[in-house]
């Protein structure tokens, strides 16, 4: 082997034992890190946490003092953030990420959303930047080791409606801390379909069908719109997606036989496609119209 060579072999071993050596070890944190996603209507929450352990200690009062500003977890702040505007139990909450800090007491919590970023634990909360504040009851639970945040009770419960509100509920040791998150999905929505319809292409029979068709799965007062909606999909492309949609439409309304008619012609259009369509549950409206005629 030349010099050269020998030389070119010594640098790429020393730069190779070096990035070893600067590496950083990594070891478990005691308090893992956790993470809960979910999408409320159209909103998208996150909530970013570290989960502390029981450990055979006294927690409330004690590990976590009352009357203090407490991170909500272990470690770094817990964060919160919301894609939309929201409320959090009937207060508006403008959309961002805020540092979640919670205010213990034995017999209410305070709720504490803050501008701050990037803090280790609450050691330099400041309550001049909160964003807001709400209360919150604390309630008997069933024991839970490990600290938890999660969404629950999420409404409405029904499909085909989305759920566009929930309860964030802190969970540990035998307590349990809910807040009501809302969302105002129907607003949202609206206003985006607006704006859609108002750049949609000449060709294009998807918006105006889905536009409709939020209308009609949530019960939103908004029925001249989805009128207009649905009848411009239909004279965009009849197809049996937006025919289905105007039978139900119709029958919603007692006008029976233009829903028959309309039906008929979803299930022969949706049989003549050349995607494989399933008809049967405009078939099975059908057969129920045809039977009350």
């Amino acid at each position: 082997m030349n010099a050269a060579r020998v030389l070119s072999a010594a640098a790429a071993l020393a730069c190779l034992t070096a990035t070893v050596a600067s590496a950083e070890l990594v070891t478990p944190r005691v308090s893992p890190n956790a993470k809960v996603i979910q999408t409320l209507g159209v909103t998208d929450f996150t909530v970013v946490y570290s989960r502390p352990g029981v450990r055979d200690r006294e927690i409330w009062g004690e590990l976590v003092p009352w009357d203090k500003p407490w991170r909500t977890g272990a470690n770094e702040a817990t964060t919160f953030t919301c894609s939309t505007d929201i409320t959090v139990n009937g207060q508006n909450l403008p959309a961002g990420t805020y540092s979640f800090f919670t205010i213990p007491n034995a017999d209410e919590w305070t709720i504490v959303f803050s501008k701050q970023k990037d803090l280790w634990g609450a050691f330099d909360y400041d309550p001049a930047q909160d964003q807001l504040r709400v209360k919150a009851k604390p309630m008997a639970s069933e024991y839970r080791e490990w600290m938890e945040l999660g969404f629950e009770d999420l409404t409405p419960a029904a499909l085909p409606q989305s759920p566009s509100a929930g309860k964030l509920v802190l969970r540990w040791e035998k307590v349990a801390v809910p807040i009501t998150i809302e969302t105002d999905m129907t607003k949202m929505v609206l206003s985006a379909a607006r704006e859609e319809m108002s750049k949609r292409k000449d060709d294009d029979w998807r918006t105006p069908f889905r536009a409709a068709s939020f209308v009609v799965d949530n019960n939103v007062d908004a029925k001249g719109e989805a009128w207009t909606w649905i009848q411009t999909s239909v004279k965009t492309q009849e197809n049996y997606q937006n025919l289905s949609l105007l039978a139900r439409m119709q029958a919603k309304e007692g006008r029976k036989k233009e829903a028959i008619a309309s039906a008929t012609k979803a299930v022969k259009v949706g049989k003549a496609s050349k995607d494989k369509v399933d008809t049967a549950a405009t078939e099975k409206l059908l057969s129920e119209w045809t039977a009350k005629k």
